[in-house]
């Protein structure tokens, strides 16, 4: 990079600040929820535009974990971002004014704020401004302006106009011509305040003694510092053709639809010639200063004067185009005559509302308050008046509705509360309609899953459970197994199984059965005897992992089984010598187990 270059860029920023800083300036402040900044355009990566932390009331400590950020469309520039440890807003690419805003007048960058935790929105306008760095150029560096001799004192001659991309001040502000003793200059304003040059004659011309005018146009814009451009004009003498033509009359009007197809007709010029011959039949075609759009989008008929459609219009680009037309004859020393065309748009409804998601807080709880907000949902027309506005609603049968906060802007909010249980997802159907006739639609979906809370308590699959256990058994036997559900999902889903704290003939039942926290089977920890204990019960507890934990609990009998596993004692009478005596006695002859 040249010294010069980084000598521009290193002026761009100062006056940056300059107009930031500057005494009298009033800080920006929120109007109607949205702030408003300017910046100067071609600043480097960095610099400063305002300190929105600070303006819009924001903790900075906070902002990174609220997830402050700038919302844009898909696809676009990203010109400016934010510092999240300051809430700084600063330059982040180069802005080119004549690149992002082509049309004249004011040239805002529309930014949408947000930041989580609550959801919050703002609005911010930065103005680019122009700073003068174009100079003004000409499309030809000659221009060679054929004059009759015979043209009369104060005939004015339309010039080439000079081109400057920048706006206000810095674009074209006036035009000088070198001194010379036969022609002036008059700057003309046009009704878009752009300026043209016309040739005035101040003293008449003679082809005999002087042939060619050699003349200096000079474009200068307004600009500090001033730019200028240059253009040679040969002016050729000719000899006089005594009648020039001459239009209907000097201005005209017509409307035209937007959407008007190629080689539509915008209007039947006519000028007339009273001569005869070469000297009376016109030939049309655009003024020399006619801008280059209008001669991108029109076509002028050089012998019949019908102007055509040639290039597609569009309103929202420009809703009106004028055209400078000339008549001249096809005679020697011919002289051009000028009338102006105004060619205004009709807007018809050609661009369908488009629908942006700008933020999605999703997923959303099933305890969430009626009002919760969702989602931030902008909608935009491209169209003007009827065609432009347009209506937003969500699909029916659905716990959500749209709440309009800015204009065009609105808020996806719930109406009752949600049950994850019932309807884990929704799928909502969002509608933009515009009020033209016929009316344009564009439908979106928004997909709304629904976290789980743990509002639902375990459930066993049984009001209790009666288990069946023979005496003698194994220690560390399965008995029997219990089972809960839970309609909620994940971990508020996640059951653990324990027994609940007791005792049995005074010992605790932890010494007598355990259970699987996880699979819920249970097991006899010691071998059972029916001659000392015949039934029990347990209290059994399923218990989910939410927060705060959820629990059901169960009654468990357990039933011991007899088996014969005591031989029968002669307790009368008692035996003598201190011997036993014992008699075998068949197996029916006496009860089981008894």
């Amino acid at each position: 990079m040249g010294a010069g270059a980084g000598s521009r860029r290193g002026q761009l920023f100062l006056r940056s600040l300059l107009f930031l800083l500057l005494p009298g300036t009033p800080a920006p402040r929120p109007a109607g929820g949205q702030l408003r900044y300017a910046v100067p355009e071609e600043l480097e990566h960095g610099a400063f535009v305002a300190n929105l932390g600070e303006d819009l009331g924001l903790d900075v400590s906070s902002l990174s974990a609220r997830r402050f950020r700038i919302v844009s469309r898909a696809g676009a520039r990203q010109h400016l971002e934010v510092n999240l440890e300051n809430g700084i807003l600063f330059v982040n690419e180069r802005i080119d004014r004549e690149e992002v805003c082509e049309a004249g007048g004011t040239c805002l960058l529309h930014l949408q704020l947000l930041i989580e935790s609550p959801l919050e929105l703002y609005r911010v306008e930065v103005e680019v401004l122009d700073i003068n760095d174009h100079a003004p150029t000409f499309p030809w560096q000659e221009y060679v302006l054929e004059v009759a001799e015979s043209a009369v004192l104060g005939a004015r001659f339309p010039l080439e106009s000079a081109q400057d991309p920048d706006v206000g001040t810095n674009s074209v502000h006036t035009y000088r011509l070198s001194p010379n003793g036969f022609f002036s200059l008059e700057v003309q304003t046009r009704s878009d305040a752009s300026k043209f040059a016309e040739l005035v004659l101040e003293r008449t011309l003679d082809r005999e003694q002087q042939r060619v005018h050699r003349l200096l146009l000079t474009a200068l814009d307004g600009g500090v510092p001033e730019r200028s451009g240059t253009a040679h004009i040969l002016v050729t003498v000719l000899d006089a053709n005594d009648n020039v033509p001459a239009f209907d009359q000097p201005s005209y009007g017509v409307s035209l639809p937007e959407d008007a197809p190629a080689g539509t007709m915008v209007i039947q010029l006519n000028a007339t010639d009273p001569d005869e011959g070469p000297n009376g039949e016109i030939e049309y075609s655009f003024s020399g200063h006619a801008p280059p759009r209008v001669r991108e989008l029109f076509h002028i008929e050089p012998r019949s004067g019908q102007v055509l459609l040639k290039g597609p219009l569009d309103y929202e680009r420009a809703s009106i185009h004028e055209l400078y037309v000339q008549a001249k004859d096809r005679g020697p020393s011919a002289v051009a005559v000028h009338c102006r065309v105004l060619v205004h748009l009709l807007d018809v409804n050609d661009n369908a509302p488009e629908v942006t998601l700008t933020s999605v807080s999703t997923p959303v709880l099933e305890d969430a308050p009626p009002g919760t907000v969702i989602a931030v949902i902008s909608v935009l027309d491209r169209d003007s008046g009827d065609n432009g506005r347009v209506s937003c609603e969500v699909g029916p049968d659905v716990p959500f509705e749209l709440r309009s906060s800015f204009r065009n802007y609105y808020t996806l909010v719930t109406t009752q509360a949600l049950d994850r249980e019932v309807v884990p997802e929704y799928n909502v159907s969002i509608t933009a309609r515009d009020m033209g006739s016929p009316a344009l639609v564009t439908r979106s979906t928004l997909t709304i899953p629904v976290s789980d809370v743990n509002d639902n308590a375990p459930r066993f699959l049984q009001p209790s459970y009666s288990v069946y256990v023979m005496e003698n058994n194994a220690p560390g036997a399965s008995i029997c197994s219990v089972s809960a559900l839970d309609p909620d999902c994940q971990q508020n889903a996640y059951l653990s199984y324990s027994i609940a704290d007791g005792h049995i003939h005074g010992m605790p039942v932890g010494t007598y059965v355990s259970i699987n926290s996880d699979s819920g089977h249970m097991y006899a920890l010691r071998s059972l005897d029916y001659e000392q204990i015949r039934s029990f019960q347990i209290q059994v507890q399923a218990q989910d992992a939410g927060f705060p934990p959820l629990s059901a609990n169960v009654t468990v009998h357990i039933f011991v089984l007899d088996q014969n596993d005591n031989a029968p004692v002669i307790v009368s009478p008692l035996p003598r010598n201190g011997s036993v005596a014992t008699e075998l006695v068949p197996r029916s002859a006496a009860s089981p187990g008894h």
